[in-house]
């Protein structure tokens, strides 16, 4: 946008009210007390859980290459609570989320090894993109058309998945992934220059979006926040990705002089990109609107003639094709697919990544966002944990006391709602 137009929306809408940081902080404060906490419980818990492994740790735990190491053991876990992000809006559950991803995987190592299909990278990503959106339409027909509770679909999805898995497989086997792309997903990072790119352009697509919105809002005479707030808001993204641009494109390889390892991973920009799209079409969507409504009353959603049945269709077609790319990243970082891929405490930490980040269990609120928010939550917890050479059994006690929580939080900040009227 150029000057001269910003400049101009800005004369033509003088007289439109707007919101300082005064006024914008006491706002938010009400909201929060009307029971509209969003993901804050989930950065403080975040902001605390950092500080306290960086305490206890400085010397492994803020160290570049475990920092680098963090983001790339949660991505998978964040992509899947994204697409939990959009069943859980409609007041529903995908307990299967997790295998789907396991053999959407298995599916992407068969179409691309040579020593099965031997498909090029591409398609046999489409054929493993392909799997998911099945998986999701037969759960979601059954759900949404057949009427049956989709806690008793995606369980029976989630036992006869493993045995899909299983069989794809063999006992005791693997599906290599030969295909040096889909490994370096994975494995790869940017060049210095392309991350610093990356981060100019996120704060340039944020800070164009979101002036966008704002000078809308001034022209259709509605109050909107004042341009102090706005520079605020961009200056403090600015601040945080930089310092993380920073931090990863330091040398971070134990032994630089064999093998250096410097850079944005790879699947950061891929996580940004779902974020993106996700984001979009919830947001920016007549579909999205619908999720929403859906979520919030779907008998007043049916009335305004809204297809309930085909929304919900929909998101489950979204989170388990979502889940098929969280199959990609499973299986680029271990080079392979096996029997347990998607297994064990993914789906769970996935489940609880999406709920701790603020999307609410009982429908109608939440965004991709606090799929990533709650994923390094969980993430945090299990690679702090680990440095301090706590057990296993002390790790899930410590990640179930944290869904507790927010599931807690979450419940008392809807009757809070509902007590103030915001709900």
């Amino acid at each position: 946008m150029s000057q001269t137009m910003m400049d101009k929306e800005l004369e033509n809408a003088q007289d439109v009210p707007e919101q300082g940081l005064g006024a914008s902080a006491r706002e938010y404060v009400a909201r929060i007390r009307g029971g509209d906490v969003g993901p804050l419980p989930a950065i403080l818990g975040l902001v605390a859980l950092l500080t306290v492994f960086a305490s206890l740790r400085p010397e492994t735990f803020t160290n570049p290459f475990n920092f680098a190491n963090l983001l790339i053991q949660s991505a998978a876990v964040i992509v899947i609570a994204m697409g939990l992000v959009f069943v859980l809006l409609i007041g529903e559950i995908d307990l299967s989320a997790g295998w789907t991803a396991g053999v959407s995987g298995a599916m992407l190592g068969i179409a691309s090894g040579s020593s099965k299909w031997g498909w090029s990278w591409w398609v046999a990503v489409l054929v493993c993109l392909l799997t998911g959106a099945v998986i999701g339409a037969i759960i979601g027909l059954l759900v949404a058309r057949v009427g049956i509770p989709s806690f008793v679909v995606t369980l029976a999805m989630f036992l006869a998945l493993q045995g899909v898995l299983l069989q794809l497989i063999g006992e005791g086997g693997t599906i290599p992934i030969e295909s040096e792309t889909l490994l370096g997903v994975m494995r790869n990072t940017l060049s210095v220059q392309w991350g610093w790119a990356l981060f100019v352009a996120i704060v340039a697509l944020y800070a164009g979006v979101t002036y966008r919105q704002m000078a809308t809002r001034r022209s259709k005479g509605l109050v909107t926040q004042s341009v102090t707030v706005w520079v605020v808001k961009i200056v403090s993204l600015a601040l945080l990705l930089g310092l993380c641009t920073y931090y990863l494109n330091v040398e971070r390889s134990r032994n630089p002089a064999i093998t250096s390892i410097i850079g944005v991973p790879v699947a950061i920009p891929v996580l940004l990109v779902m974020l993106l799209v996700l984001t979009f079409v919830l947001n920016r969507t007549t579909f999205g609107r619908h999720v929403y409504a859906v979520g919030g009353n779907a008998e007043a959603a049916r009335r305004a003639g809204i297809n309930v049945a085909f929304i919900r269709l929909m998101c489950f077609v979204i989170c388990s094709s979502v889940a098929a790319i969280a199959g990609i990243l499973l299986a680029s970082r271990v080079n392979s697919v096996t029997p347990n891929t998607g297994g064990g405490e993914t789906l769970l930490f996935a489940v609880g990544a999406a709920v701790i980040g603020g999307t609410s269990l009982f429908g109608g609120k939440g965004r991709p966002v606090d799929a990533i928010i709650g994923g390094l939550v969980v993430a945090v917890v299990a690679n702090g944990m680990g440095l301090l050479n706590q057990p296993a059994a002390v790790v899930y006690m410590v990640t179930g006391l944290v869904l507790l929580l927010a599931a807690g939080v979450d419940a008392l900040s809807r009757r809070r709602a509902t007590a103030t009227g915001r709900a």
